[in-house]
C-alpha cells in the first residue's frame, strides 16, 4: 500500500480509469461481434466511431484499429457482392 499522499491519489485515479477502460473495451468488443454477425451501415458506423475514440485515448493502437476497420469493410464488400 502506498504511504505518500500523491501515491494514494494515483492509486484511486488508476482504479477509476481501469474500470472505465474495461467498460469501453467490453463495449467495443460487443460492437465488433455484432458488426461481424449483422453487417450494416449502422453497425459499422458505431464500431468505427468507438474504435476512433479508443485510439484517441490510447486504449487501442492506431494500426490495430485500422486493421479491424479494414477487415470489417472488406467483409461487408464480399457479403454484398
Amino acid at each position: 500500500m502506498p504511504i505518500i499522499k500523491s501515491a494514494k491519489k494515483k492509486m484511486r485515479k488508476d482504479k477509476k480509469r481501469t474500470l472505465l477502460n474495461d467498460l469501453i473495451q467490453k463495449d467495443l468488443k460487443s460492437l465488433l461481434k455484432n458488426a461481424r454477425r449483422e453487417p450494416s451501415v449502422k453497425t459499422f458506423s458505431a464500431v468505427f466511431s468507438k474504435l476512433d475514440k479508443a485510439v484517441k485515448t490510447h486504449l487501442v493502437h492506431a494500426n490495430t484499429a485500422a486493421r479491424l476497420k479494414s477487415r470489417l469493410a472488406k467483409s461487408a464488400a464480399t457479403k454484398s457482392a
